[in-house]
C-alpha cells in the first residue's frame, strides 16, 4: 500500500523540508496548518487549528494517513501554558485519527530543551547535562513540554497499535519565514542590518559558546532521518538525537559568515549586548531596507527571531549532540555545516528576503 503522510505544521522549517523529502520519494503527502497554503506541487494543503477536535475531525474526515509526523508546535508564556497547549495539539490529532485505524507509524521533532531544560530554565545552574548529549540522558526534574508531548505519543501508540519515533533535533538550519525559532534567518537579517548601517558584525554570545565545539542540524537531513525511521523496522519505538555531523566552533564560523556578506565582524567580548538588545530598534530600518531593495518581507520579525538565538549562542557551555544510536541502525547522512548555513542565505536571496 503506498504511503500516505501528514504532515503536523507544514509551513515550519522541519515541516516544509519535509515535505519535499516526502515528495520527492512520491508519498501523497498531506500538510495541515492553521490558516496558509504551503507552495508545494504535490502537497494536498488541509487549514484547522490544532486545538479545535472539531474542526479537526472536519479536516481530516478523508484523510487516512499512514505516517504522521509532528513538527509543529505553539509558544505561550509559561511552561505550564505550553505543556497545556502542546500536549493538547498532539493528543488531538492522534484522538481524530484512532477511529480509522490507518496511522503505522507517527514521529515527533522535539529539541535539545530535552536535556538542557525548558525555556524559563534553558542552561541555567542545574541544567547542564555532560556533552555530547545522549539518547540514554534522563529527563530533568522539571516541567517540560517536550516531555509532555512524549507522553501523549507514547500514550497512543499503546491504545492504537503504532510505532513511533522522537527526533531530538540541535539549533534548526532551513528556510521558514515567519519561524519562532530560526537562526539562520536570523543571522541573515542581522548581517544585513550590518551592512547596511556600516556596523561590525558583533557575536552577541557567550565566551564558552565562542570558543566551544557545537554542531546545528540541517532542516533537509532531519527530513531524511524523519524518513528513514519511518520506514525501518529495526528503528521503531526509539529516540534519535538529529545532527549534521560535523562539528564546529563559532569563533571561525562567525568569520566565514561575515565574509559571506562582505562585512566586517568583532568577535568575543565581555559585555557585548545580547542578539535581541543589538536588534531591538532595527525594526523600522529593516522596513527600509525591504523597500530599498524590494524586498518580500517588511516585518523584521518574520524574518528573525533574535531571543531564541540567543539561546543558544548565550549558553554557558559547548553543547554538541551523540548520533551513535542512529548511526548503528544505519542511517549515514550527512550535511556539512557550512552549506547549511550558506545554502540558506542563497535561497533567501533568491527569494527575496534579504538583498541579493
Amino acid at each position: 500500500m503506498k504511503n500516505t503522510a501528514l504532515i503536523v505544521g507544514a509551513s515550519g522549517i522541519s515541516g516544509n523540508n519535509l515535505a519535499q523529502e516526502l515528495l520527492n520519494q512520491n508519498w501523497t503527502t498531506y500538510g495541515i496548518t492553521r490558516s496558509s497554503d504551503v507552495d508545494l506541487k504535490g502537497l494536498y494543503n488541509v487549514k484547522a487549528d490544532l486545538l479545535d477536535k472539531a474542526a479537526l475531525e472536519t479536516a481530516l474526515a478523508e484523510i487516512k494517513p499512514t505516517h504522521v509526523f509532528f513538527t509543529a508546535w505553539m509558544r505561550k508564556d509559561t511552561e505550564a501554558k505550553n505543556i497545556k497547549v502542546n500536549a493538547a495539539l498532539v493528543r488531538n490529532v492522534l484522538d481524530v485519527l484512532a477511529p480509522k485505524q490507518s496511522v503505522k507509524h507517527v514521529a515527533l521533532v522535539t529539541g535539545l530543551k530535552h536535556y538542557l531544560g525548558p525555556f524559563d530554565a534553558y542552561a541555567q545552574e542545574g541544567f547542564l547535562p555532560e556533552t555530547p548529549v545522549r539518547t540514554e540522558h534522563p529527563r530533568l526534574a522539571v516541567d517540560n513540554f517536550y516531555y509532555a508531548q512524549e507522553d501523549e505519543l507514547f500514550a497512543a501508540a499503546k491504545r492504537d497499535g503504532f510505532t513511533w519515533s522522537v527526533h531530538r533535533a540541535h539549533t534548526m538550519i532551513g528556510l521558514a519565514v515567519g519561524n519562532l525559532m530560526n537562526m539562520g534567518s536570523t543571522l541573515a537579517a542581522y548581517a544585513t542590518l550590518c551592512k547596511e548601517t556600516g556596523k561590525p558584525f558583533t557575536w552577541p554570545g557567550s565566551e564558552a559558546q565562542w570558543k566551544g565545539i557545537s554542531d546545528v542540524t540541517d532542516a533537509r537531513l532531519l527530513a531524511k532521518q524523519f524518513v528513514w525511521a519511518a520506514t525501518t523496522p529495526e528503528a521503531a519505538n526509539q529516540a534519535f538525537n538529529t545532527a549534521n555531523g560535523d562539528v564546529f566552533r563559532w569563533e571561525w564560523l562567525w568569520k566565514e559568515i561575515a565574509d559571506y556578506f562582505k562585512v566586517d565582524y568583532k568577535g568575543y567580548a565581555p559585555g557585548t549586548p545580547d542578539l535581541e538588545t543589538l536588534m531591538q530598534d532595527d525594526a523600522a530600518l529593516w522596513q527600509q531596507i525591504a523597500e530599498k531593495y524590494n524586498l518580500a518581507e517588511t516585518n523584521l520579525n518574520r524574518v528573525a527571531s533574535p531571543w531564541h538565538t540567543d539561546l543558544d549562542l548565550g549558553r554557558p557551555i559547548e553543547v554538541m549532540t551523540d548520533m551513535s544510536k542512529s548511526r548503528k541502525l544505519g542511517f549515514t547522512a550527512y550535511q556539512d555545516t557550512r552549506d547549511s548555513f550558506f545554502d540558506l542565505f542563497d535561497t533567501l536571496k533568491a527569494k527575496h528576503i534579504i538583498p541579493a
